[in-house]
C-alpha cells in the first residue's frame, strides 16, 4: 500500500519511541500498532507488520544485555524455542478463536502485573528462590504466553517478566534481558507465520525495524545502568498505560461492560 513520507516519518519515530519502551518494560506494541492502523494499515497488516520492527527490537536488546552477560542463554534457550514453537500456534490460531473474549481479560491481568511490580516488597536486582522447577516452568508457565503472544500480543512482555520473577526468582534487570528472549520466540514464530501467509509489508516493518533497533539500544543500555530504579517504575507505568488504552477501545467487551455498569449506576 502507498503511504505518504509523512505517514512513513510518524511510523519511524514511534517505532524508536516503542523501541525504547519495549527494552525496558514490554509493550511497544501499544505505540506502533495503533500508529499503523491510524495511517490506514489493515488490521492483520499491521499485526504481522509490528512483528517485524518488534523482532528487530528484540534483537537489538538481546545484543546490549548479551555484552553485559546478563543473558543467561543455557536457561534461556529451552524457553525460547518454547515459546517460538508455540507462538507459531498461536498465530495459526487468530480466525479460530474469539479474540473479543480473550481481549477482555487482558486489561485486568495487566492491571494485576502493575499491582505485582508496584506493591511486592524486596523486588530488586538479586536473585530469589526460585519457586518452580526449570522443566516446569517451559512446560507450564511458557506456553500460554508464548500462545497469547502469537494470538494477539500486547502485554506478553510484562507477563513473561512477571514469570520469571515470582516463579523462577530471577533478579529484575536479568528478567528484563530473559524476557526479551522468550518475547523474541513466540515473536520470531508468529512472524513466520504472517510471513508464509503474505501478511507482512516488509519495506515498511524492516525500516520501522531499524529505528526500533536504535531506540532498543538506548533503552537497553538504561535498564543495565539504572536497573531496577527505572525498570519497576517503567513496567508499572507501561502495564497501566495499557490496561487503560484496552479498555477505551470502544471495540472492546470490556470497555462495553464499564459502560454499561456506569450507565445502571
Amino acid at each position: 500500500m502507498d503511504l505518504t513520507l509523512d505517514a512513513i516519518a510518524l511510523l519511524c519515530a514511534t517505532a524508536f519511541a516503542a523501541g525504547f519502551v519495549d527494552a525496558i518494560a514490554g509493550g511497544g506494541g501499544l505505540l506502533t500498532i495503533p500508529a499503523m492502523l491510524f495511517a490506514g494499515i489493515p488490521p492483520v497488516a499491521a499485526v504481522a507488520t509490528n512483528k517485524v520492527q518488534g523482532t528487530l527490537s528484540i534483537v537489538s536488546a538481546l545484543y546490549t544485555y548479551n555484552r553485559s552477560g546478563i543473558v543467561e542463554w543455557r536457561a534461556g534457550v529451552p524457553m525460547a524455542a518454547m515459546s517460538f514453537t508455540v507462538g507459531i500456534g498461536g498465530a495459526l490460531s487468530v480466525h479460530i478463536l474469539p479474540k473479543d473474549a480473550i481481549a477482555a481479560l487482558i486489561p485486568a491481568l495487566l492491571i494485576a502485573v502493575a499491582l505485582y511490580f508496584g506493591l511486592t516488597r524486596g523486588l530488586g536486582d538479586s536473585d530469589r528462590k526460585s519457586r518452580l522447577t526449570r522443566a516446569a516452568f517451559i512446560l507450564v508457565v511458557v506456553p500460554p504466553i508464548a500462545f497469547y503472544d502469537g494470538f494477539l500480543g500486547p502485554g506478553a512482555g510484562s507477563f513473561y517478566a512477571l514469570a520469571l520473577i515470582a516463579l523462577q526468582g530471577f533478579g529484575i534487570t536479568r528478567t528484563t534481558a530473559m524476557s526479551k528472549l522468550l518475547n523474541g520466540g513466540s515473536n520470531a514464530g508468529s512472524l513466520l507465520l504472517f510471513s508464509l501467509a503474505g501478511s507482512v509489508i516488509w519495506p515498511l516493518g524492516l525500516g520501522m525495524g531499524v529505528f526500533s533497533m536504535l531506540g532498543a539500544q538506548i533503552g537497553s543500555r538504561l535498564a543495565i545502568k539504572q536497573g531496577a530504579r527505572i525498570i519497576r517504575p517503567l513496567i508499572v507505568l507501561t502495564c497501566c498505560t495499557l490496561s487503560i488504552r484496552m479498555l477505551m477501545d470502544p471495540t472492546n467487551p470490556a470497555h462495553l461492560f464499564l459502560v454499561n455498569l456506569r450507565f445502571l449506576g
